[in-house]
């Protein structure tokens, strides 16, 4: 189909047809939560672009602009592999770390930085957020 992204013992998967729509590194707090790290990377498809397979549970959480995000996890391990919101109903946002690929391609834009730790570098050339983007 694509490349495979999945789960840190392998039972949650999630397959895609070509390249992401988008790239977007979040410094959001309930990204550096939800990852245990300074920041999420997720890679954008359109739902008709991914197969997801194995077992997973929903946490639903609220969005600082007033929507739902919804995150998907390993029953098993935990890992958090991919996400949707309200705003966006027919994307899917897959973790990148999960493709484990230090080829994939570069975040394109990055938001939340009103909260982003300051040693962490990013490209200068890439679009920058103080706060979420609104538009697609």
């Amino acid at each position: 189909m694509g490349q495979t992204a999945h789960c840190n013992c392998g039972a949650l998967r999630a397959e895609v047809m070509g390249a992401p729509d988008a790239v977007v590194a979040c410094h959001c707090t309930d990204c550096q939560r939800r990852t245990g790290s300074v920041l999420g990377v997720g890679a954008y498809y359109p739902k008709d672009r991914v197969k997801i397979s194995g077992e997973s549970r929903e946490f639903v959480r609220d969005t600082a602009a007033g929507g739902k995000f919804h995150q998907h996890f390993c029953t098993t391990c935990g890992t958090t592999l991919f996400w949707s919101t309200a705003s966006k109903p027919d994307s899917i946002g897959i973790a990148v770390g999960g493709f484990a690929d230090p080829g994939f391609a570069p975040p394109q834009r990055s938001v939340w930085e009103q909260t982003h730790h300051a040693w962490l570098g990013l490209p200068a050339d890439i679009s920058h957020f103080t706060r979420g983007r609104t538009t697609t």
